[in-house]
């Protein structure tokens, strides 16, 4: 135990605040990274015949991976440095096998060895079935489309990646979130979008009517206001989806790129909270809509970590990264990011949070601001480093000596 963080220990006991309180509970809180950010969202599908589908990673900075063994050693790098034990979000695109299936023919043994691996690792994994950058998604319509071949194509998919997802959960022993979104819209004003809505909704029943044990498998919906290609109308849009959770019991996905820039998500998580049981975060920085940059300490990731500590939400919450940037070493964007998303909940968890409550209760918003400002000056930092120095991972300028270490070390990749 450092003397910083004996110093600042007493400072927050000052405030009412236990610091060990907050290391163990932030210990306890898994992150779920994302395995596109390593390679610009490219998977390692042995044919695609298509283009993005409106996914776009800026940069080509040395060092992406090309390979699902590149990219699990990046991992292996990334997770090295991020204090605690977290997860591994998969895409249905990055299975790992010399066959060349297509996206209605995967099974669970395309992606054992990305399941061998978490055991290894000791990482929970999480799912997304993949319905873009593919032939029969260039239309940007899946599985709302009027072509009922082209629907029953992305509901196999859709079966087959729960199935896995579910198979995942059980080897693992931990449940894995098969996230769904779709990128289906119209690029000019639609005349019909009830029938598009309708399609979508049966579509998602058929695919998801196997039921699968929850200890294995939770199935999430990601709604989105818009879209490259998709500007005038989105159909899996947020109301769509808030109801669907609602009546269909899923969690569902609140993704901090796919709202207006003016919406913050820390004002929803309390009122879809009342409605639906367990929810989905993919944390992102929306510069510009869901230009998905890295994360940063920065008053929307703050005020998102102060709602779900203060709410009680962490036990109902999911928490996934979501950004790509290939404009920066790939592997410091997820340390980066992660870290951050920590920080901010460590943070969450310092604030004095009953007496903050008691004095809005009291309706004293004078007292209130004082607080809230006030305690912005408290040594968070030192209370951080304990956090990395106790799971041994640096923090710092010896952070930032490893991340160009390893950057130098990946950067002559074809």
């Amino acid at each position: 135990m450092s003397k910083s963080y004996d110093a600042a220990r007493d400072v927050f006991a000052g405030w009412e605040v236990d610091t060990e309180a907050a290391l163990t509970a932030l210990s306890q809180i898994p992150i779920s990274m994302h395995c596109w950010q390593g390679d610009d969202v490219v998977g390692f599908e042995k044919k695609t015949g298509s283009s993005g589908g409106g996914i776009q990673a800026t940069g080509n900075h040395p060092g992406r991976a090309r390979t699902p063994e590149e990219l699990r050693a990046d991992l292996e790098f990334a997770y090295s440095k991020i204090p605690g034990k977290h997860r591994l979000n998969l895409h249905a695109f990055y299975m790992d096998t010399d066959e060349s299936p297509d996206r209605d023919e995967i099974e669970y043994r395309h992606f054992i060895p990305w399941v061998d691996w978490a055991k290894e690792q000791g990482l929970g994994l999480d799912f997304n079935p993949t319905f873009f950058a593919h032939a029969k998604a260039d239309d940007n319509l899946t599985l709302s489309h009027p072509d009922a071949g082209i629907r029953d194509f992305w509901i196999e998919h859709g079966k087959r990646s729960r199935e896995i997802a579910a198979r995942m959960g059980e080897a693992l022993g931990s449940a894995a979130v098969n996230n769904i979104w779709v990128p289906d819209g119209y690029k000019d004003i639609p005349v019909d979008r009830m029938a598009a809505r309708q399609r979508l909704e049966a579509s998602l029943d058929t695919m998801c009517a196997e039921k699968h044990d929850k200890a294995h498998m939770l199935d999430a919906v990601e709604s989105k206001l818009f879209g490259i290609g998709v500007e005038a109308c989105t159909v899996g849009s947020h109301e769509f989806y808030l109801g669907y959770a609602i009546k269909r019991g899923t969690l569902l996905c609140l993704d901090m790129g796919h709202f207006h820039p003016t919406e913050n998500i820390a004002d929803k998580l309390s009122s879809v909270a009342l409605s639906v049981d367990e929810l989905l975060l993919h944390v992102s920085r929306p510069m510009r809509w869901d230009s998905d940059h890295v994360i940063l300490q920065d008053d929307s990731i703050l005020q998102m970590a102060q709602e779900l500590v203060f709410t009680g939400l962490l036990d109902r919450t999911h928490i996934g990264l979501d950004f790509f940037d290939a404009t920066i070493s790939r592997t410091a964007a997820w340390v980066i990011g992660s870290r951050n998303m920590q920080k901010a909940l460590l943070r969450a968890l310092l604030l004095p949070q009953d007496r903050l409550k008691e004095v809005e209760e009291n309706l004293d918003w004078t007292t209130r601001l004082m607080l809230t400002e006030e305690a912005r000056d408290l040594p968070f930092a030192a209370v951080w480093e304990e956090f990395c120095e106790r799971n041994e991972v640096p923090a710092g300028l010896g952070l930032i000596d490893d991340l160009d270490a390893y950057q130098a070390s990946v950067a002559g990749r074809g």
